[in-house]
């Protein structure tokens, strides 16, 4: 069966069973749709496997199968299964949650600062059009005060003179768009740290709220209302599972209870005690960041009045990153207060899921039905076996751990959601695990166990406790995600063996991850000394070979190639040969001293010259 074929059968099914349901006077959702289907799928119950297509009379079977189970508003699985499908749409993490609001306010912004990027204003009026563009954009980004009060706008205007006056304007118009985004942000940040420094020192801050004393008095309500509702919780679990115990104790219980859907009720109190802990959780995330940013916005704060001290004139440098610190701060603040928005109206809307508890078990009820039934706490389950542990000695193939032996023992995946692995299949109950009898590594997965007794016999076969809780999941859905079983359940599984051919739903895709390694350098390096890689070098060594030196370079050009293409040849020009063929000598001979006597004449008329040579003999030198 062709995947594209398959796909299609299941939109279609999907999409009559929603219209029947809205035909019904009950609108509900295509993923709660999708979901339902799959759950009917997967219970053994109806008997659908994935051999073959359904056939149309299947078909319209199946879409019946899950509009009953769409219109039965007193089942509480139903409630269960759609607590799921709210919370999966509807819940995120901080960082997520963040993220896309933080992408939402730069949507919101686009068009102000491409008007104020994209503009480039001429004259004076065109140049204070955009100046009161880029006060709008302050206002907007920071979230403190409405454009349209005139107040916030004055001190906005006020507050961004002082550190961007109009003079700058030119300046500003000539950096790239990139550059002009990065200082709108900059100085959004700025007039924001001034804004509250003016709104600490009692000179401004209009339309601000104190958001530090707000988180300071939400969180702590918000934190007693999940509470609250953990502690109901707590108490409808414990006895939901007493009542069940009894059912399975007692045969005369069991006829009294059967008709009630306890297990239904468990698995929907249980699911909704879950969403509650990551709910309080993220809360207490958040009282532990707004408690230190309330430190650190007093420490900035002073550090800011201690720098100015009503000084006439302050290095931007000293003071600038303290606004842009005070600016970030605040910002925390701001996402703080959507976190706990989100955390508040998903806490709200969940609770909607548990009322029918209320409808199915009033108080006066559930009270008669306890008469005689010894109520159990989770903590008292646990204290209980915190005095027995497995004997790791009865065991040779299997590996258990324990906190002495374990590294970040508390920090292990369990299994479950940390239920009793071995009450889920076999007593349908979710008791809580104890990690002190031992935890059972099984196939890279831990598992813990609610007695001693549990953990032996689920030790002797764990595949089949653990194909016991798939089954389990299987007739009750909701279990796949309060046990985390989504892994197991990536297609509808069948469950018949092929009994009726005709009768299927979905085939699943086989996948495989493989991998292949291979060996680098296996033989020993056989490296040629004599090659040469580079062109240049080889044409130099060609040349030479050639011996082209005292070749004549010959170009010839016709009207039929001359618009073709450019020929050109290298060689080596003619070297410049000279020859020496004299030799320059010298000796050194005696300096001739030679002196004549009486050319100045003397008392007679007559002149008379004497020569004197008193040169050196050759072979006196």
């Amino acid at each position: 069966m062709s995947r594209d074929l398959t796909e299609s059968v299941i939109k279609e099914i999907i999409r009559e069973t929603g219209q029947e349901c809205a035909a019904r006077g009950q609108t509900v959702s295509e993923t709660l749709v999708a979901f339902m289907v799959k759950a009917v799928g997967l219970d053994p119950r109806n008997d659908f496997n994935v051999d073959q297509i359904l056939t149309k009379t299947d078909a319209q079977n199946l879409i019946q199968l899950c509009v009953t189970r769409l219109l039965d508003t007193a089942n509480p699985s139903l409630s269960t299964i759609k607590m799921q499908v709210y919370f999966d749409m509807n819940y995120a993490n901080r960082a997520e949650l963040l993220s896309e609001q933080h992408r939402l306010l730069e949507g919101r912004l686009a068009p102000v600062v491409r008007d104020i990027t994209d503009s480039h204003p001429r004259v004076q009026e065109e140049m204070e059009n955009v100046y009161r563009k880029i006060v709008s954009y302050m206002l907007l980004s920071s979230g403190l005060g409405s454009p349209t009060d005139i107040e916030v706008v004055r001190e906005v205007t006020a507050a961004l003179q002082s550190v961007f006056p109009q003079t700058e304007m030119i300046t500003f118009i000539s950096l790239s768009k990139k550059n002009k985004e990065q200082q709108l942000k900059n100085l959004a940040m700025l007039v924001t740290g001034i804004r509250l420094y003016n709104k600490e020192c009692r000179k401004g801050g209009s339309s601000i709220d104190d958001l530090p004393a707000i988180l300071n008095e939400s969180i702590p309500s918000a934190t007693r209302t999940v509470d609250e509702g953990l502690n109901t919780c707590h108490t409808l679990a414990h006895r939901y599972t007493a009542l069940l115990e009894s059912m399975q104790e007692d045969q005369h219980r069991y006829t009294q209870l059967s008709s009630f859907k306890l297990k239904e009720a468990l698995f929907n109190v249980r699911q909704y005690e879950a969403f509650l802990c990551i709910l309080l959780s993220d809360a207490i995330t958040s009282a532990q960041e707004v408690e230190k940013m309330n430190v650190q916005f007093a420490a900035t704060m002073e550090q800011l009045k201690n720098t100015v001290q009503n000084k006439v004139s302050i290095d931007t440098k000293e003071v600038f990153p303290l606004f842009v610190a005070l600016s970030n701060l605040w910002t925390g603040f701001q996402d703080e207060i959507l976190l706990l928005s989100f955390l508040t109206n998903i806490a709200n809307n969940l609770q909607q899921f548990s009322e029918i508890q209320s409808q199915l078990f009033p108080e006066e009820v559930l009270t008669s039905l306890l008469e005689g039934v010894t109520v159990k706490s989770d903590e008292e389950r646990i204290r209980e076996t915190m005095g027995t542990r497995v004997n790791v000695s009865d065991f040779k193939n299997q590996e258990w751990l324990f906190p002495e032996t374990t590294d970040n023992f508390d920090q292990l995946l369990i299994q479950y959601h940390g239920f009793c692995a071995h009450a889920i299949g076999v007593k349908g109950l979710t008791l809580p695990g104890n990690p002190a009898i031992g935890i059972l590594k099984h196939k890279e997965r831990c598992y813990v166990f609610s007695s001693k007794e549990a953990a032996y016999i689920f030790a002797q076969d764990p595949d089949k406790f653990i194909q016991l809780n798939v089954e389990k999941a299987k007739e009750y859905a909701e279990l796949i995600q309060l046990l985390e079983l989504r892994h197991q359940f990536e297609y509808l599984a069948p469950y018949a063996q092929a009994r009726n051919a005709g009768k299927c739903f979905m085939k699943p895709t086989t996948k495989c991850d493989s991998s292949t390694q291979t060996d680098t350098h296996i033989l020993p390096p056989t490296i040629v000394t004599s090659y040469e890689w580079n062109e240049w070098e080889l044409r130099r060594k060609a040349i030479k070979l050639a011996n082209l030196r005292r070749k004549l370079t010959r170009a010839m050009q016709t009207d039929l190639s001359h618009m073709r293409r450019e020929n050109s040849t290298q060689v080596y020009l003619p070297k410049d040969v000279s020859t020496q063929t004299k030799r320059d000598n010298s000796s050194s001979v005696p300096r001739p001293q030679i002196f004549l006597e009486g050319l100045r004449g003397g008392s007679s008329p007559t002149t008379h010259m004497v020569k004197v040579d008193l040169t050196r003999a050759v072979d006196e030198t």
